[in-house]
């Protein structure tokens, strides 16, 4: 089912209690009258994140020096390219309480960090490189999954690419919808406008063009997956 982008006032009250526990993971604390909002959001994002105390200790080591190149990869017969990226729109549904359909306007107005680390790819190559991009945990708060969504589905334009996360590595502190690459505006050939990236999981489990994000109680498949790649696929 769709559903319509929330009206700016409606999208900035909803983000209200999330902005407080963002900042903080960028090292803002804020003053003591909002310790209570704090309290709330951590709350929350423990009950949504059962199981993340396996990977949150195994964050990807952060990189200072930019060194190879990652190539451009889509399985469409030709590179995909919104002919009017103004239109996109990201569906987040599925057992959640609110669904929303993010703009990239409202994407934008969320707050995003910053890193640099190595990507791995299935084949062997390495590259370190610098992506910026919301952080997954954000979105997930403002949707506000079911007790029962245990895993998360990324679907894209992609000719139909998909990938299935289990919830846990979905709320990794490092799993962002990114929308910038190499200090620049995320390019189609590494997935624009917004494609999921983590440096914890093998390239190949980070959708690009993404334009629907669903919560699940079923474990999904994915495109390699089906084909009989590792499903985990973690580092």
């Amino acid at each position: 089912m769709c559903h319509d982008a929330p009206s700016r006032r409606a999208f900035l009250a909803r983000l209200a209690p999330v902005l407080p526990a963002a900042l903080a993971g960028c090292g803002w604390r804020g003053s003591e009258s909002m310790q209570p909002m704090f309290d709330r959001v951590i709350a929350f994002n423990n009950r949504l994140g059962a199981g993340l105390q396996t990977t949150v200790n195994a964050s990807a080591p952060a990189n200072q020096v930019i060194k190879g190149r990652l190539p451009s990869y889509y399985i469409s017969r030709s590179m995909p390219v919104l002919a009017d990226p103004a239109s996109w729109r990201l569906e987040v549904g599925g057992l959640v309480r609110t669904p929303t359909t993010f703009t990239l306007d409202m994407l934008a107005a969320l707050p995003h960090i910053d890193y640099t680390v190595t990507h791995h790819c299935v084949e062997g190559w390495t590259a370190v490189a610098p992506w910026r991009g919301v952080p997954f945990a954000t979105i997930a708060a403002l949707v506000e999954p079911l007790p029962a969504a245990r895993f998360v589905r990324f679907d894209s334009f992609d000719s139909g690419y998909y990938n299935g996360w289990d919830l846990a590595s979905a709320m990794h502190p490092q799993t962002i919808l990114a929308d910038g690459h190499q200090g620049q505006p995320l390019t189609a050939a590494h997935g624009a406008p917004v494609r999921l990236y983590a440096p914890i999981k093998l390239g190949y489990k980070l959708t690009k063009y993404l334009t629907q994000v669903t919560f699940t109680d079923r474990k999904p498949g994915g495109y390699w997956e089906d084909r009989g790649y590792p499903w985990f696929a973690g580092l």
